[in-house]
């Protein structure tokens, strides 16, 4: 399969995203710092003239923070060099503005006007600069190879299998064979489909449920799926194709391995502004070292990493002899 190189434009981060707003903090206290090193010669100094000039740079950074969180949904609507103009423009208003009423308060903690404009641009410059190559770093062109891998993932034995259950099926019960292909065809053009946006809840859900008919075609009375869902939120969205594998992976480790019958456990519910879904399933140590569940939650979790930032997670904890795997991600409804 070719990789598709067409992208869109690069958009400007969210402000509203928490590791968004942890770095640009981050980043701009480091610039602050790395500038007062290179002005001040003796490390008493360099502290002393840092946290002076923090008297500046801090209220400017938090008031610049505030506005952009508020501005985000239009920032976003924008053309990238269009926002980072306006970011820049307000960045540069606040800065002369503060310098200007610093100037006549204390004019030891205010320097020169020319000097706090070239900084508080410099700064935001270096700033863009660094959230656009994270963003690249991160983005569907370079990373579309390993998403490509993740969704190309259902494992061989599950297609075949699947098919010579449904060919065991079409003299006894063609309407059933029917829906199993329309099933497993459904699945498969979810797989094929460009991994780069939002779906819907509702529709992850709905490909959960024919998969699990999938795989209750072939595994019968093996496999028990308890589906705890109604408090889902339906309008959420969240990447596609986080969830399946890992009830993929909740058969394959969890269920196949067993003699009797596995019971598996579809949990997912709102709380709050986050969006929990946990999958539960047997453990059995003997078969842990399987090939496949670390490799494919590396990936989900890069997925979320890359749709969320530091805002998702996902975790996992054995006991009881149960496998828990949870995702929890922000709360974004799609819109009506």
């Amino acid at each position: 399969m070719s990789i598709k190189q067409n992208f869109p434009d690069p958009a400007l981060p969210d402000f509203r995203n928490l590791g968004v707003i942890a770095r640009v903090l981050l980043g701009v206290n480091a610039f602050a710092f790395a500038a007062t090193l290179v002005a001040e010669p003796t490390w008493a100094g360099v502290m002393e003239r840092f946290l002076r000039g923090a008297t500046l740079v801090e209220p400017i950074l938090l008031v610049t923070m505030v506005l952009l969180y508020a501005l985000a949904p239009l920032l976003a609507r924008m053309r990238y060099w269009q926002g980072c103009v306006v970011v820049l423009a307000l960045s540069l208003a606040l800065s002369g503005g503060l310098h200007l009423a610093l100037s006549g308060i204390d004019t030891v903690a205010a320097p020169g006007l020319a000097r706090t404009l070239t900084l508080a641009a410099l700064a935001v410059g270096a700033m863009l600069a660094y959230l656009r190559l994270l963003t690249k770093a991160y983005s569907p062109a370079l990373t579309e190879a390993r998403l490509q891998a993740l969704q190309s993932r259902i494992r061989p034995h599950f297609l075949f299998n699947s098919l010579n259950a449904v060919l065991s099926l079409i003299r006894r019960d063609p309407k059933r064979a029917e829906r199993a292909l329309e099933d497993l065809a459904d699945l498969f053009r979810v797989l094929m489909q460009d991994n780069r946006s939002f779906v819907r809840l509702a529709d992850e859900i709905d490909l959960l449920e024919r998969y699990a008919s999938l795989e209750q075609l072939r595994l019968g009375d093996r496999l028990a799926i308890d589906w705890e869902i109604e408090g889902a939120p339906r309008d959420a969205l969240l990447p596609p194709m986080v969830l399946q594998p890992l009830l993929e992976n909740a058969v394959y480790h969890g269920v196949e391995p067993g003699t009797g019958t596995g019971r598996v456990v579809v949990h997912i519910e709102r709380r709050g502004e986050r969006v929990l879904a946990r999958i539960e399933n047997p453990y059995f140590e003997e078969h842990a070292r399987r090939a496949g569940n670390h490799m494919a939650q590396e990936n989900i979790r890069e997925r979320l990493q890359l749709f969320f930032d530091a805002e998702a997670r996902l975790a996992t904890r054995i006991g009881g002899g149960r496998y828990q795997v949870e995702v929890e991600i922000p709360y974004r409804a799609a819109p009506t």
